[in-house]
C-alpha cells in the first residue's frame, strides 16, 4: 500500500527557515508528481509546490515563489521542501501528496491519489 510520510515541521521565528521531507513508499512513483499543500486554520487547502519525479518539472504558488525550493531524491523516493524567509502567513499544516503526472496535471487536491498525514509549521512573529 502506498504511503507518504512527512517530517521536518516545527516552530520557527519569522525570517527563519525550515526543511520538510516527504518519504514515499509502497508503490512505484516514477510517473507521479509529488506536491506540497498547506492548510491554515479556517482556510482552504492551498497548493504550494510540486515536482514531477520523472522529468523534474517544478511549480510554485505565487505566495511562496522565490522563498521555497522543491527538490527530490528519486533513488529514495523522497521530496524536500526548503522554506526560507518564513512569515507568520506560512503557518499551516503541510501535507505532501502524490498524483499521476501528465500534460494536464494541476496541483489541486482532487487530482492527488495519495496523501500524507501532515506536519505542522508554526512561524512566530
Amino acid at each position: 500500500e502506498a504511503q507518504l510520510v512527512e517530517s521536518g515541521g516545527g516552530l520557527v521565528q519569522a525570517g527563519g527557515s525550515l526543511s520538510l521531507s516527504c518519504a514515499a513508499s509502497g508503490s512505484t512513483f516514477a510517473d507521479y508528481a509529488i506536491g506540497w499543500f498547506r492548510q491554515a486554520p479556517g482556510k482552504e487547502r492551498e497548493g504550494v509546490s510540486y515536482i514531477s519525479l520523472s522529468g523534474g518539472n517544478t511549480y510554485y504558488g505565487d505566495s511562496v515563489k522565490g522563498r521555497f525550493t522543491i527538490s527530490s531524491d528519486n533513488a529514495k523516493n523522497t521530496v524536500f521542501l526548503q522554506m526560507n524567509n518564513l512569515t507568520p502567513d506560512d503557518t499551516a499544516v503541510y501535507y505532501c501528496a502524490a498524483g499521476v503526472y501528465g500534460p494536464l496535471f494541476r496541483l489541486h487536491y482532487y487530482g492527488m491519489d495519495y496523501w500524507g498525514k501532515g506536519t505542522l509549521v508554526i512561524v512566530s512573529s
